[in-house]
């Protein structure tokens, strides 16, 4: 009784690969690597990859997401920020702290209703146009 596979195939020309000729090369196997994704392997490919198809971009190696807001959201969480006194009034302006709230970069989307004061590492130029419209400031820090 054999022990191993090593020991079963002993005195076999082929070790149980079919014909001398089958294990020749990557055709053998329908080809290398991703090889027929889209062609006699798709629905393997499909079913534990998902649909894949084209190129599916770059990554950079040192990109950084940067938290931002929009400056019509924190418009509407005006109320909120000085219940919880992480903004405060000062001359009918609204002052903000943007690094206390964790974002780095106001955003122009949304309105402004209201003057408000605000300190952020970077502001958009369609943000800082809109704060200063109702009377307000962007603060670069």
């Amino acid at each position: 009784m054999p022990v191993n596979k090593r020991s079963k195939y002993r005195g076999s020309r082929t070790c149980g690969g079919g014909t001398h000729k089958n294990r020749r090369g990557a055709g053998n196997r329908g080809g290398r690597g991703r090889a027929g994704i889209n062609a006699h392997r798709f629905t393997k490919f499909y079913l534990e990859e998902g649909p894949v198809y084209g190129k599916h971009g770059f990554v950079a190696v040192n990109r950084r997401e940067v938290p931002t807001i929009d400056v019509g959201t924190l418009d509407q969480m005006v109320a909120g920020l000085l219940a919880q006194q992480l903004a405060s009034e000062e001359n009918g302006a609204v002052v903000i702290d943007a690094a206390a709230l964790g974002i780095e970069k106001v955003l122009g989307s949304g309105r402004v209703t209201r003057s408000l004061r605000i300190s952020a590492s970077a502001f958009s130029e369609q943000a800082i146009a809109k704060i200063e419209a109702q009377g307000g400031q962007a603060n670069v820090v």
